[in-house]
């Protein structure tokens, strides 16, 4: 993704229009077999990134390239073949399922669109992906969205994505509408898959436990913006972005303590007038973060930040170890 901008219009009165920034200047790159976390409170446009990687949004501007290709300059035959190559695991199963189609529909329908098989090897695959996935077939098969558990329908949604055999993975929030009983079962269902697939993740979540459990690098995403990205233990036991600090001071432990040292720091919130767009919120906030947006800075080998004045250089220590 380079200098990726995603807008959309909003009315502010009778006559007048003005555009609301989902996305504004965003620039990362996944590695090919990683299992890459993005993070952020809800409304940060995690999943409108997700959406424009799988060209359910067009951007304003930026581009998208995959091995080296824009996917918003492919054609119609380059397109369809993106589609299969990247699938998108929706973060509510039930919604993502057609109500009318059992599950035996829903994971077919894919390799009928893209002709990867039909007829008996069509059956002979959707048994295997149904297995695949920890379901028993005979149990499943024939039922419906509204007649499977919430786990079995996540669980189905992953098969209907791996049925046509693709190398990037987008999970938006996968687990954050189940129980938490069934969370780390289709957490590890996702891994073992990334492992005998050789996939690539892009993990989207809010949670940064399960970014823990499940990511590689994490970054961290702030109402459209970049804010730091970190190899994952990197990330968690030395933040350098205060948006970074408080996610992790507001986790809650055993017991319902906080997992940092101390309790969430927050400004008195002001209204936005430009610059860094954390900086209403920001106990640290200076001039400098209000008259100019920061650049990402390599703080250290692969741990990059987008602050003026990161944890380092206000000469506080990292935050408690978890």
């Amino acid at each position: 993704m380079r200098d990726l901008v995603v807008s959309f219009p909003t009315s502010i009165g009778l006559f007048r229009r003005k555009s609301v920034y989902a996305i504004d200047g965003f620039s990362i790159s996944v590695r090919k077999g990683e299992s890459f976390g993005l993070v952020g409170e809800s409304g940060s446009g995690k999943t409108t990134l997700a959406r424009v990687l799988v060209k359910l949004v067009r951007p304003r501007s930026g581009s998208v390239l995959y091995k080296g290709a824009d996917i918003f300059a492919q054609g119609k035959k380059e397109s369809k073949e993106y589609r299969r190559h990247v699938q998108m695991i929706f973060q509510d199963p039930y919604e993502s399922l057609n109500p009318r189609s059992t599950a035996w529909k829903a994971v077919e329908e894919p390799l009928l669109i893209h002709h990867i098989a039909d007829g008996k090897i069509a059956r002979e695959k959707v048994s295997e992906l149904i297995g695949m996935v920890g379901l028993n077939r005979e149990s499943v098969v024939d039922k419906y969205p509204h007649q499977l558990s919430g786990g079995e329908r996540q669980r189905i949604s992953i098969a209907r994505a791996l049925a046509v055999n693709p190398e990037f993975l987008i999970a938006d929030e996968p687990v954050s509408m189940l129980d938490v009983s069934i969370r780390i079962g289709i957490l590890d269902l996702l891994l073992d898959l990334k492992r005998k697939f050789n996939l690539t993740y892009l993990f989207i979540t809010h949670d940064l436990g399960v970014a823990r459990y499940s990511c590689d690098r994490i970054a961290v995403m702030y109402q459209g913006k970049l804010m730091e990205v970190a190899p994952t233990e990197e990330l968690l036991q030395n933040p350098m972005h205060p948006y970074t600090e408080l996610l992790l001071e507001s986790v809650p432990e055993a017991g319902g303590e906080r997992a940092g040292s101390v309790e969430p720091k927050l400004a008195e919130v002001r209204q936005y007038s430009g610059g860094c767009r954390f900086s209403p919120r920001c106990p640290y906030a200076r001039d400098a973060c209000i008259q100019k947006v920061p650049d990402l800075f390599e703080v250290e080998k692969g741990h990059w930040v987008a602050c003026f004045f990161p944890l380092e250089a206000r000469g506080r220590t990292s935050v408690k170890t978890r």
